[in-house]
């Protein structure tokens, strides 16, 4: 146990009890998520994009792991709001174990890429948690990474604060690709973000990088809401 955790213990964000930020107990209530299409939400066999949704810019898949509650919603949202480092660190052993153990599908050897956030608000937040997990995600699933693959050129409302429609265009048209990744790269690529809802963000994204030649494009959320 080191100073920090003596000054400032862990606590189990669904239970409370000291030792880690998601115990053991609260791990096994968590819910996995079903898996749904992208493009309509219906549900769909390995969140493969059903044939009738598809469309040239629409992302090829998705998978989320967990639904949007509980302890791991309490781990997430200590992410964004209260700047919460280390919580990074567990979540990822909790993707990654879940990524391994279960029968998730995903496109074979993808690069991960993070969802953006504007330069101004991960300034004041101090780190993008997205690229935290996801470095160590792609690292044990020995995965690429490239998290400035795209950016983010302007800045928007948080999601969670708008409807549905609004969600739609509060992101239309924030994302831009990073020039020196120019040509992209023949292989599949993972959108990476910690929470599904309308999916507008990774929708938008998979938008930007189609659009820039990109064959192949998916989503992966850590969790999944409604």
């Amino acid at each position: 146990m080191n100073l920090l955790d003596l000054i400032f213990p862990k606590k189990c964000f669904g239970c409370g009890r000291e030792g880690k930020y998601l115990c053991s107990l609260c791990q096994e209530k968590l819910k996995m998520a079903k898996p749904i299409c992208p493009v309509c939400g219906r549900p769909s066999a390995k969140g493969l994009t059903h044939p009738r949704c598809c469309y040239e810019l629409a992302p090829d898949g998705l998978t989320s792991i967990w639904e949007y509650q509980g302890g791991i919603r309490g781990a997430i949202l200590s992410l964004k709001y209260k700047f919460a480092y280390e919580v990074a660190g567990e979540i990822a052993e909790l993707v990654v174990e879940k990524l391994t153990k279960k029968k998730v599908f995903l496109p074979p050897k993808p690069i991960l890429l993070p969802i953006p956030l504007h330069g101004r608000r991960q300034n004041w937040r101090g780190f993008n948690q997205m690229e935290e997990i996801g470095r160590r995600v792609a690292g044990k699933m020995r995965w690429e990474f490239i998290p400035d693959l795209i950016v983010k050129r302007k800045t928007s409302s948080p999601q969670t604060e708008l409807k549905r429609k609004e969600r739609v265009e509060n992101v239309k048209g924030v994302f831009l690709i990073n020039k020196k990744y120019l040509p992209l790269k023949p292989k599949p690529l993972l959108l990476f973000d910690d929470v599904w809802t309308t999916g507008s963000t990774i929708k938008e994204a998979a938008k930007t990088l189609k659009k820039a030649g990109a064959r192949e494009v998916w989503g992966l959320t850590i969790t999944k809401g409604h």
